[in-house]
């Protein structure tokens, strides 16, 4: 399980590079976002994030689940047989084993959500999980941490 403190670039830069290197490595993802709203304006933001990229993606709204290289919802569901599960806005779930690796990216300028994000931690470790913790520079690179 690895866990993204995010601090100098929000989640809507961050998660469209994490699901390239996904496809990349022909891995199916599923983002469960913190509720319906926010996974639609993550659909729609992936769609436009960049003018010279193409993420195939797509939600119960967009129908054909399954085909969805990348599938977001705001419930856990796995339409897509999706290898990888990113965690975004506090989202949670109880079935992390089912996934090759589970991302956790949550927003360090928010305190509420750095202590959830400790709380899911120290969950996964608890349950005996490989667990790695990325912090965000303030360039916007990644320092391991733990």
């Amino acid at each position: 399980m690895l866990f993204y403190h995010l601090q100098s670039h929000p989640l809507e830069q961050v998660l469209p590079i994490l699901l390239e290197r996904c496809l990349e490595r022909d891995w199916r993802a599923l983002v469960l976002a913190g509720s319906e709203e926010r996974a639609a304006a993550l659909n729609a933001h992936l769609w436009s994030y960049r003018d010279d990229s193409f993420l195939p993606h797509g939600s119960a709204a967009d129908g054909h689940a399954a085909a969805q290289p990348i599938y977001l919802s705001a419930t856990f569901v796995n339409p897509n047989h999706a290898q990888v599960l990113f965690l975004t806005d506090g989202a949670d779930c109880e079935d992390i084993a089912a996934f090759i690796r589970c991302v956790d990216l949550f927003d360090g300028n928010d305190e509420t959500a750095t202590q959830a994000a400790r709380d899911r931690y120290r969950r996964a470790v608890a349950a005996g999980f490989e667990v790695t913790y990325w912090q965000q520079t303030e360039r916007g690179a990644w320092e391991r941490r733990g």
